[in-house]
């Protein structure tokens, strides 16, 4: 009986997961069956509210898929007078990622802080698994960077518009 009981515990953490990854849009293009291939490569980390996830210029591994809590993503303060030296920039929650960029580019630092606001459980899923899921499994890895390209595409894209649209506001500003 306590067997089941353990069996049950572990299979619901399981689906939880593939269900956060199929909504994914890195992991959406695969089945199930290569959502559980996926699982094998990620490791589930636990954060106490507070707890810093990743650190702001600090060397990233790797991206991590929020599977409950959430979490801020914040940068160091210029403002001498701050007394917390942090800016917030967004909330993040269940089923978001962040850091994903150091999947794909060596000894990359960290652009911000992430932090757990409440108990925090995520999927990390590291530059080392990355390269093992696309030699072990060459299609689903390669599906799985594409749509990595595609995020960090539409991301650099946003990047410069807000860019564009800051600097346009500076001129309005010294005019």
């Amino acid at each position: 009986m306590i067997n089941y009981l353990w069996e049950n515990l572990f299979k619901k953490r399981e689906d939880i997961a593939l269900k956060i990854l199929s909504g994914n849009i890195l992991f959406q293009d695969l089945n199930s069956s290569e959502l559980k291939i996926v699982s094998d490569f990620l490791h589930l980390r636990h954060y106490r509210p507070a707890e810093l996830i990743f650190r702001q210029n600090e060397i990233g591994v790797g991206m991590y898929i929020i599977l409950k809590g959430r979490v801020d993503i914040l940068i160091e303060s210029d403002e001498a007078s701050k007394t917390d030296n942090e800016d917030f920039i967004t909330r993040l929650e269940e089923g978001d990622f962040m850091g994903e960029l150091s999947l794909i580019e060596e000894n990359s630092r960290r652009t911000a802080s992430a932090r757990a606001i409440n108990e925090t459980t995520v999927l990390g899923f590291f530059q080392p698994d990355l390269k093992n899921l696309l030699q072990s499994h060459p299609e689903i890895g390669s599906r799985v960077l594409l749509r990595l390209s595609q995020v960090l595409g539409r991301r650099l894209s946003e990047t410069a518009t807000k860019i564009t649209e800051l600097k346009k506001q500076i001129k309005i500003i010294k005019a």
